[in-house]
């Protein structure tokens, strides 16, 4: 029988079909990967270095959220950029699917408020000109479910009831572009610093303080949940 010029032999097939499987696998992981990436920001914070026993006392504080790209999006300049974040939320979730969460093993002090350790959550109202920093007692759910109302998923289901704490929060106009919505830790020192999200050509930030111990008589903001 004759062989057509373009046939090729059954081992370069062989070979062929294998990069094809391979190129096909490396496909089905990237459309697993999700659209927002879970994400996590940290600072030790309160200690001090020591050159024989690396940081000493410090302790840590975290942010967790989702982080949404831009993807070629003008993310804060449209008229309707609050409703498109909120989606169909009160406020923003400061991220994306998963609700923001703040974990802190030491008391911290932001706008006055006394935060004992534990865990928070946080959101933001935004506005065209001011944004406010929300912190509040409510859980979040680990993954999404629409029976539980004592939980929250993103900021849907928010109410102020269980806020800890509002305050504004300091915005500036970025030189460059950041792709990925990310929190941050910045100016930190031992003794405190600044909490900032950065996105798009976006930073909003509050400063923070470590708390000393409770004074007679003080007040502290509700703890977070353990």
């Amino acid at each position: 029988m004759a062989v057509s010029r373009f046939a090729i032999t059954a081992s370069a097939a062989l070979l062929v079909a294998g990069v094809e499987l391979a190129a096909g696998g490396d496909a089905a992981i990237a459309q697993r990967k999700p659209a927002s990436p879970a994400g996590e920001a940290a600072a030790q914070i309160g200690g001090y270095f020591d050159p024989r026993s690396g940081y000493v006392n410090g302790a840590w504080v975290e942010v967790k959220f989702g982080r949404p790209l831009r993807r070629g999006r003008d993310i804060f300049g449209p008229p309707d950029f609050i409703a498109f974040l909120n989606d169909g939320a009160p406020v923003w979730r400061a991220g994306a699917n998963y609700t923001t969460r703040l974990i802190t093993e030491l008391p911290l002090i932001i706008d006055d408020t006394r935060l004992e350790p534990g865990e928070y959550t946080m959101f933001i109202q935004l506005g065209p000109e001011r944004w406010i920093l929300i912190v509040s007692t409510w859980p979040a759910q680990e993954t999404y479910d629409y029976q539980e109302r004592e939980a929250l998923f993103g900021a849907y289901g928010y109410t102020p009831g269980r806020d800890v704490l509002r305050t504004d929060m300091v915005l500036q106009p970025l030189p460059i572009s950041f792709e990925q919505l990310s929190w941050q830790f910045l100016d930190v020192t031992p003794e405190g610093g600044r909490l900032a999200l950065l996105w798009d050509r976006q930073m909003a930030s509050v400063p923070f303080l470590v708390a000393g111990p409770a004074e007679e008589g003080e007040e502290p903001a509700e703890e977070g949940n353990p």
